[in-house]
């Protein structure tokens, strides 16, 4: 089954702002989230990417363009899926503010069982983004072959519940990962079990390719020796 390469989007004016942004409209990349995004072509530019999916939300859209200028001949597919989470009232607050909300503390330690006011729960931001990634898996196979590239641009939130899903951890400990702006996880696929290759990495991407021979299911016992 494919790769599936996860960027988080650049850093935006809500993340310097220290703002909950969710689905609130007119939340871009700052200088420095472009700056990211610009980056991103070399930092991705060993890779045969099949295929590019993002969140419809505009700093998603910002952060992939370089990206879609750099290889004309791919093009994004909105999928809202992996959309940021919806945040409902708590959309656009200062997390500052927030930290003082009693749910904080659930959404903190108890995630799966954290719903937001007038917005939706965490347990159903994880599930419709580990359904849409499944999709996108078979699509990307069925297209491309099993070696398959591809990358989805989403949200903190949204990454971190699908590296948690990937490892088979409970929700409850998604907290415990961390990825920043703009930085790209990777995880492989396999008909058994998904391998967690990349997390919130910022480095050299292209032992991420295709082999000439494919990556064996099972984990290699002691560690193995890495790319070649």
């Amino acid at each position: 089954m494919p790769t599936l390469i996860l960027v988080r989007h650049g850093r935006s004016t809500a993340n310097t702002e220290g703002v909950l942004a969710g689905w609130t409209p007119g939340v871009v990349l700052d200088e420095r989230g472009a700056q990211q995004a610009a980056a991103l072509p070399a930092r991705l530019a060993a890779l045969p990417i099949s295929e590019v999916v993002t969140s419809p939300l505009e700093r998603c859209q910002e952060t992939i363009r370089p990206l879609l200028q750099a290889r004309p001949a791919l093009t994004a597919h909105t999928e809202e899926r992996i959309g940021e989470c919806h945040y409902g009232d708590w959309s656009g607050r200062k997390l500052a503010e927030l930290g003082g909300e009693p749910l904080m503390e659930v959404v903190q330690a108890h995630p799966s069982a954290a719903a937001f006011p007038g917005g939706e729960s965490m347990r159903a931001m994880q599930t419709r983004a580990a359904e849409a990634v499944r999709e996108w898996n078979a699509r990307v196979e069925r297209d491309h072959g099993a070696d398959a590239v591809y990358l989805m641009c989403s949200h903190g939130d949204i990454i971190k519940s699908l590296v948690a899903d990937a490892l088979g951890l409970h929700l409850d400990l998604f907290q415990r990962i961390s990825v920043d702006p703009c930085s790209i996880t990777a995880i492989r696929y396999t008909r058994l079990r998904p391998f967690l290759v990349r997390l919130g990495d910022t480095g050299d991407f292209a032992s991420l390719a295709p082999r000439e021979e494919p990556p064996a299911a099972d984990a290699t016992v002691g560690g193995g020796a890495g790319a070649p």
